[in-house]
């Protein structure tokens, strides 16, 4: 199972976009709190996330809490401008956790520094703009672990 591990996530939206995708490809989804926003039953049926259900997520108070949990993944990436090497180049597996920090400030340097030597970039040919949305460059990261273990993402009954 690939894992998708959110930190310190700030904006609902990207969230719900992130959740949905996990649904889909039956990752799990952590997110490590505090959270920008409240996850309850009103505000997820408000912006349409029906999908939850389906959405094996689990909330960790923290970083120390996610990292003793034993539904965590076994070995972590972190996604982050500052990678030492691109992602398609990572040698993704099976029970891998893919690490974004938050929407405002990324990662934190104690992170970065626990996580040194897997930290991933995507490609970003004009550097003079900051990155990619979260979603989207969580979306890009997922599927491409996901090719890499020749897993096949299952496709709705028409």
């Amino acid at each position: 199972m690939l894992h998708v591990v959110l930190f310190q996530p700030e904006i609902a939206p990207n969230t719900g976009n992130i959740g949905r995708m996990c649904a889909v490809t039956r990752t799990r989804l952590h997110l490590i709190h505090p959270l920008g926003f409240v996850i309850n039953d009103r505000n997820l049926r408000r912006a349409g996330m029906d999908y939850w259900r389906h959405l094996d997520v689990r909330e960790h108070r923290d970083w120390a809490a996610f990292r003793a949990s034993p539904d965590g993944p076994g070995r972590l990436w972190l996604f982050t401008t500052r990678g030492e090497r691109l992602f398609w180049d990572a040698p993704f597996q099976d029970g891998d956790g893919l690490v974004f920090g938050a929407e405002s400030s990324g990662a934190p340097d104690w992170l970065h520094a626990e996580l040194a030597g897997c930290r991933l970039s995507l490609p970003q040919p004009h550097p003079e703009l900051r990155s990619l949305n979260l979603s989207t460059a969580a979306g890009v990261a997922c599927y491409e672990a996901l090719r890499q273990l020749r897993r096949r993402v299952p496709t709705p009954p028409a």
